[in-house]
């Protein structure tokens, strides 16, 4: 009764009208026993609900925020109307959600939550999500205590390492959260050394145990620390550290969420740097994929609403920084191809300044628990030189010094819709060897746009059965085929109705009417696909490729020889002959593909997942069409010789034990 009492009466109360009456009911609400249980998987958008209701009490942190501003010498509030902050005012399970974070806690988290509190001096003030979990802390003996403290002050961040444990992967992506390796940060750290004047402020907008500004409180001696995070446990972790290298007055966190974090005035020159999480578009709530639109748009950039969240903070950093600042970011390098990565290229090349752009290879592990591609981004706000450096990098101990690559001018990078072939290391074919480019045009399937309405189902007797093609429509048929797909029996068709209707019957088109009018209600004709077609029902499948291949996998691309001609959406590659090949020829050649293309050659994306674009496959490296046959000959006499070997080694090792 009470609770609900409370409750009642806190969806009734203005925070703004009478703040002292406000606090008391929340110490009163904070006081109760709680149970919702509906935030033990916290996603990031959900998360940020929770630590949206902090902003209602910022005073509380002794700390009155400004807006930065857009322009310098500008100050202007950013928080839009819109925003989730204001949206949760009022919102009682907002708070719910913010008062139940101590009851998703282990018992390891728990322990890392004491120890923190207790590396933590008294006189810190604490963000309210901080405060709640310290107040779980349990006593901790000091023994322990000073073990961690002196392992901080050696420069090991083991808040961060046990953290990384205590929360698996899996856990952590839901919110972004991938802890950055120190052989990165120090590189980036040192860049920023050399890039001018030292920084009078340095931001970090996902601060997490604090790695990166624990080594800018190091390297910038008098400059003002600020970090951002909407994990109260990352708080706590980077203020106890903080409080161990002698830095804490210096530093201000921020229980928020970067995009609409407000952030304190300060003149002169501010550094941004960190690791922004990185979030797919899937996570991410359609209110803020239209903040990211809008405000892209009022920088007269055209912006995806496919965009992860690490797009979201470059956008947001141009949004706030001011002439002069500066900055370096590590993030996943799909940014540098992709479609929805158009914004930041456009950032980069008109305002945000980009200098550089450096590629890691998955291999080197920039990600420590994330097998994908890295890209440390440097730029100069305001300030684009005219010329930006790229480079790949293949190992962390070459990643230093940043100031290095291959020099473009701008003029030329940022007219390329693709990036990565600057940074790509193009090899030369050797003696015998082509391009597959030089036998093949590659093109990626078509986009239905709404797979529920295209791939046909029961509606899809209303279509005469001439417009319903075999398709390869999931990229494990293919994986299933081996090197021949011979038969289209088991494949879905796909309603493929031409541009015009005007050559179907009266009864055919009465019929094929009743289907699109069916298919208007699953929004069919709304997608934007479907807006960019000649007729918004025509996906105009292409023609049966020789070979298909898939181009997005955890594994190498499956090479399969067509001869059931189906067709293909964009889950998978179609190869097209450019010169005339025979059926055998063809053999041989997916033959070769399907023993010597690795993964080696794609991008990798996060989770490990290895992408091929069209141009990538028509760079790989195949035999002469003459030469061919030959070079699989001898690779099956030198296989089946090596067979021999072993299979001659087994029989007298068997003899031999035979005979004792």
């Amino acid at each position: 009764m009470a609770r609900s009492w409370l409750l009642n009466r806190l969806e009734r109360e203005d925070a703004t009208d009478d703040r002292e009456r406000w606090k008391a009911i929340i110490s009163r609400l904070e006081a109760l026993p709680g149970v919702d249980k509906s935030t033990n998987h916290l996603t990031y958008e959900a998360s940020v609900q929770s630590g949206a209701a902090e902003t209602r009490s910022a005073s509380d942190r002794g700390l009155q925020f400004v807006a930065r501003a857009r322009k310098q010498n500008k100050s202007r509030s950013r928080a839009s109307p819109d925003t989730p902050q204001n949206a949760s005012r009022g919102d009682v399970e907002s708070l719910r959600e913010a008062l139940s974070e101590s009851e998703i806690m282990n018992a390891g988290e728990l322990r890392l939550i004491s120890v923190a509190s207790a590396l933590i001096t008294s006189s810190c003030a604490l963000t309210v999500g901080e405060r709640k979990l310290a107040r779980a802390a349990e006593r901790i003996d000091g023994k322990t205590i000073a073990g961690y403290r002196d392992r901080i002050a050696a420069g090991e961040d083991v808040l961060g390492i046990e953290f990384c444990k205590l929360r698996p992967p899996e856990r952590r992506r839901q919110t972004g959260a991938t802890y950055t390796p120190p052989a990165i940060v120090k590189a980036m750290i040192s860049w920023a050394e050399t890039a001018g004047p030292p920084p009078n402020c340095v931001v970090d907008p996902g601060i997490g145990s604090g790695r990166f500004i624990a080594a800018a409180a190091k390297a910038f001696p008098a400059a003002e620390l600020i970090g951002v995070d909407i994990d109260p446990l990352a708080l706590l972790m980077a203020r106890a550290n903080a409080c161990v290298l002698g830095y804490s007055h210096r530093l201000r966190l921020e229980f928020a969420d970067y995009r609409e974090a407000q952030l304190p005035a300060f003149r002169g020159r501010t550094l941004f740097i960190g690791n922004p999480p990185y979030v797919r578009h899937h996570q991410i709530t359609e209110r803020w994929k239209n903040w990211f639109a809008a405000t892209a748009r009022g920088y007269g950039f055209k912006a995806s609403k496919l965009a992860g969240l690490h797009i979201h903070f470059f956008l947001r950093t141009r949004e706030i920084a001011n002439q002069g600042d500066y900055g370096t970011f590590i993030t996943s390098a799909e940014w540098l191809d992709v479609n929805y990565g158009s914004a930041l290229r456009r950032m980069l090349a008109d305002g945000l300044g980009g200098s550089a752009v450096h590629v890691i290879d998955p291999k080197a592990m920039p990600f420590t628990d994330a097998f994908t591609t890295g890209a440390v981004t440097c730029f100069r706000v305001g300030e684009r030189p005219t010329h930006f450096a790229v480079r790949a990098v293949h190992t962390l101990d070459d990643l230093a010094p940043l100031d290095s690559g291959r020099s473009i001018r701008w003029e030329e990078i940022a007219q390329s819709d693709k990036w990565s072939t600057f940074v790509r290391e193009h090899k030369r074919p050797v003696g015998g060897f082509i391009e597959l480019g030089e036998l093949f045009r590659v093109h990626r399937g078509q986009v239905t746009g709404a797979n529920a309405a295209w791939i046909a189902g029961d509606m899809a007797r209303l279509i005469p059965k001439r417009f319903l093609r075999p398709t390869i429509t999931k990229a494990r048929q293919l994986f299933a085929a081996g090197p021949e797909l011979v038969s289209v029996a088991a494949l879905r068709r796909v309603v493929d109705l031409p541009v015009s209707l005007d050559e179907l019957t009266a009864d055919e088109l009465r019929k094929v009417q009743q289907y699109l009018a069916w298919a208007r209600t699953l929004g069919a004709a709304d997608s934007y696909v479907a807006q960019q077609r000649r007729s918004w029902w025509a996906i105009e499948l292409r023609a049966p490729a020789a070979v298909l291949v898939t181009y997005m996998a955890r594994q190498a691309p499956a090479f399969v020889l067509n001869t059931a001609r189906a067709r293909h959406l964009n889950i998978a590659h179609g190869l097209y002959p450019r010169v005339p090949l025979s059926e055998p020829k063809l053999h041989e050649i997916v033959s070769w593909l399907r023993g010597h293309v690795s993964t080696t050659g794609g991008r990798v994306y996060a989770g490990g997942l290895v992408k091929f674009e069209p141009k990538e496959l028509e760079r790989l490296h195949v035999p002469r069409l003459e030469d061919i046959h030959g070079c699989l000959a001898e690779e099956q006499s030198i296989t089946q010789a090596v067979v021999a070997r072993r299979t001659s080694g087994r029989r007298a090792k068997g003899d031999k034990c035979i005979s004792e």
